[in-house]
């Protein structure tokens, strides 16, 4: 007979979640997770595999999380412009709060695994695709309403936002003067006419 978990499972993986983000993978140790998530690691292995599977388990999480967050904040906006200045500007905000400057996981993979790892580089594409999806329903909400005009085209204008939100938030991890980001915040939002 199987014997239950002794922990909350979805605990541990949050908190083991916040570790990576912290960190990043590599930097990560195994004793750090254990004593962040408040298991040992004969559960880790147990519940989730060895550490690299942990960290994919925690990345979809994440992933998961963030994708929600981010179509939510987009969902019953009545303008789409300013849907799209709140979400660069909170962007910018959070990482000019106190404390650890962690950026998005899914990017800080990008850079620290997905060049080495086809994994990880399928599972942050597709990230980045669904961001795009996002992004493209709210430009063409925007079209259809006749707040954005509509000789551009949404898919290619989504991209081009993705793309710059992965530049914007690698760039905020050395944290330069603010006016800096809120210029660039500025050159990205004037792209939605």
């Amino acid at each position: 007979m199987v014997r239950p978990r002794e922990f909350d499972e979805e605990k541990a993986l949050d908190a083991a979640m916040q570790l990576f983000w912290e960190k990043g993978y590599e930097a990560a140790s195994l004793t750090e997770l254990t004593a962040r998530m408040g298991i040992q690691r004969p559960s880790i292995y147990s519940a989730f595999g060895d550490k690299l599977q942990l960290f994919e388990a925690a990345l979809r999480r994440y992933t998961t999380n963030h994708a929600s967050r981010v179509r939510g904040q987009f969902q019953g906006k009545s303008s789409v412009r300013e849907a799209f200045r709140l979400y660069f500007e909170n962007l910018v905000d959070e990482e000019y709060k106190e404390g650890p400057n962690r950026g998005c996981l899914c990017i800080n993979t990008m850079v620290e695994l997905a060049p080495h790892d086809e994994k990880f580089e399928i599972l942050t594409r597709e990230h980045q695709m669904y961001l795009s999806a996002v992004f493209q329903e709210a430009i063409e909400r925007g079209q259809q309403s006749g707040e954005l005009t509509t000789g551009m085209n949404p898919k290619g204008l989504a991209q081009t936002l993705v793309v710059s939100l992965i530049g914007l938030t690698v760039m905020l991890k050395s944290r330069p003067e603010r006016s800096f980001a809120d210029h660039a915040v500025t050159g990205i939002l004037s792209l939605l006419h």
